[in-house]
C-alpha cells in the first residue's frame, strides 16, 4: 500500500520505473518478475533473492535506486554496486524485531537478516516510518550513521479513505450497523497482537460485537491460536465476527465505518497504516503504545494509548501480559461506553490525518531525500529497482506479490 501511494504521487514529478513481485501490471512503467523456475521449490529466502537478480540487471539506466523491505533490499544494494547509484531505503520493519518469522523462513530467516542488515548499513539513505522506527534502526544497526536515517511517515488516501455506508456490504458478513462494535484489521501474525486481543474481548460488554478482518497467517501454529481464541469467544458471546478474506478498498471502509472503535492491539508496529484507515473513516484508535503507534494516535484526543512494558529479546512480549490484556480491555471499554466522545475523537482522527498523512506531503519529504543524493530537478527514482527495461530483455512475470 505505501509503495502503490507513494508512486502515485511521486509521478507527478518524478519519473518513477517500479519493479516488482507479481503477475504483470497494467500500470505503465511498472514490471513484474517470476521467481526463476530453478527456484520454485526453494526456501522463500532463495527465492527472493533469485527475484531481486533480475531485477539488479535491469536498473541499468536509473540515477537512483529505492527499495522497500527485505525483498527487494538485496536488488537495490546489488543495484547500488552494479551500476553505481545511490540506493535509498525504506524501512517498514526490522528482522531483528521479528524473531518469530524463523517459524515461518527456518533458516531463511538468516538469510533475509543477513540481506537487511548488508543493504541498511551501505545504504545511501534509510527512511524510517516513524521515530519510534529510526530509532530501532539505530538501535540494531549501531553502524550507519544517523545522518543518514531520515523520518517519513506512511500516508493515506483521503479521497479514497473516508466513511462508507453500505448496507449490503454489512449485512453479507453478519454486521449489526445499530450494535456498538470493535473493528480489528491485520494479518494472523505475531507483531499484530491478535491473541492478546481475543483474551481482552472476554471482558467487553455482551452486546459489543468484535469484527476481525484477519487472515493470511504467518504459521500454522498461529492459525491454530486464533482459531482456539476465536471458538472460546464465540461459546460465551454472540457478535464475534471473523472476516478471513481480504476485502476490496470500498468493503473494509464499510466494515470500518460501521464501528465504534477501532483496534491494533500490536507488539510491533513501526507506524501502522490500518490505523490511518480507520482515522481517515473517523474511527477513535485503541493501539499499543509501542512502536510508532504514539505518532498517530494522539492519547485522548483521538483515541487510547494502552501501556505495555515489552521484553527487549526482539520479540516484544509484553512481560506482563495479563495487565496488558486488562489495560487494553479496560481502554475498550471506556471508548465504547460514551458513544458521543468516540464520535468526537473520531472526528479529531480524521482531520489529523488530513493535516499530518497525505501523500502528497509524504511525497515531498521523500523526493527531498532523493534531491540530497542526486541533486537536480531530473531525478528518476524506482521504488523497487530503477530504470528502464533494455531493449532486448523484457522481465518474466512473478507468482508473488
Amino acid at each position: 500500500m505505501h509503495v502503490a501511494e507513494l508512486v502515485a504521487a511521486l509521478r507527478r514529478d518524478v519519473d518513477v520505473v517500479v519493479r516488482c513481485f507479481g503477475l504483470p501490471r497494467d500500470e505503465p512503467h511498472t514490471y513484474a518478475y517470476l521467481v526463476p523456475p530453478q527456484l520454485t521449490s526453494a526456501n522463500p529466502s532463495l527465492a527472493t533473492l533469485g527475484v531481486d537478480l533480475q531485477m539488479a540487471e535491469d536498473v541499468v539506466g536509473a540515477d537512483l535506486v529505492h527499495s522497500h523491505t527485505w525483498y527487494a533490499n538485496a536488488a537495490g544494494h546489488l543495484a547500488k554496486l552494479l551500476h553505481g547509484i545511490p540506493h535509498v531505503v525504506t524501512a517498514h520493519s526490522l528482522e531483528p524485531l521479528r524473531p518469530w518469522k524463523a517459524e515461518q523462513l527456518g533458516g531463511g530467516y538468516r538469510i533475509s537478516s543477513w540481506i537487511e542488515k548488508t543493504a541498511f548499513e551501505a545504504a545511501d539513505a534509510v527512511i524510517a516510518v516513524s521515530a519510534g522506527m529510526r530509532a530501532d534502526i539505530l538501535r540494531c544497526y549501531p553502524d550507519i550513521d544517523p545522518a543518514r536515517v531520515h523520518v517519513v511517515h506512511n500516508g493515506i488516501d483521503l479521497e479514497r479513505w473516508t466513511r462508507v455506508q453500505d448496507d449490503a456490504v454489512l449485512e453479507r458478513f453478519g454486521i449489526d450497523p445499530s450494535a456498538r462494535g470493535v473493528v480489528f484489521v491485520g494479518r494472523i501474525t505475531r507483531q499484530k497482537g491478535l491473541p492478546y486481543l481475543l483474551a481482552a474481548a472476554r471482558e467487553l460488554d455482551p452486546d459489543v460485537q468484535l469484527i476481525l478482518c484477519a487472515g493470511a497467517p504467518d504459521t500454522p501454529e498461529i492459525m491454530a491460536e486464533v482459531q482456539a481464541g476465536v471458538k472460546v469467544l464465540q461459546s460465551e458471546r454472540e457478535g464475534v465476527i471473523w472476516i478471513d478474506e481480504m476485502l476490496p478498498q470500498h468493503e473494509l471502509a464499510a466494515v470500518l465505518s460501521a464501528g465504534t472503535v477501532f483496534v491494533c492491539p500490536s507488539i510491533y508496529e513501526p507506524l501502522g497504516i490500518v490505523n490511518l484507515e480507520a482515522m481517515a473513516c473517523g474511527l477513535p484508535v485503541v493501539g499499543t503504545a509501542t512502536g510508532g503507534i504514539p505518532e498517530v494516535v494522539a492519547d485522548g484526543l483521538t483515541g487510547r494509548l494502552v501501556p505495555i512494558r515489552q521484553s527487549d529479546d526482539g520479540t516484544g512480549t509484553p512481560l506482563e501480559p495479563e495487565r496488558f490484556i486488562a489495560d487494553l480491555a479496560a481502554a475498550l471499554s471506556e471508548v465504547l461506553a460514551d458513544p458521543e466522545t468516540a464520535r468526537l475523537m473520531g472526528e479529531a482522527g480524521r482531520l489529523r490525518a488530513e493535516a499530518e498523512f497525505s501523500w502528497a506531503s509524504i511525497a515531498e519529504r521523500t523526493r527531498a531525500v532523493y534531491e540530497s543524493l542526486v541533486p537536480g530537478d531530473e531525478t528518476s527514482g524506482d521504488e523497487t529497482a530503477g530504470g528502464d527495461v533494455p531493449a532486448e530483455r523484457e522481465p518474466d512475470t512473478a507468482d508473488d506479490d
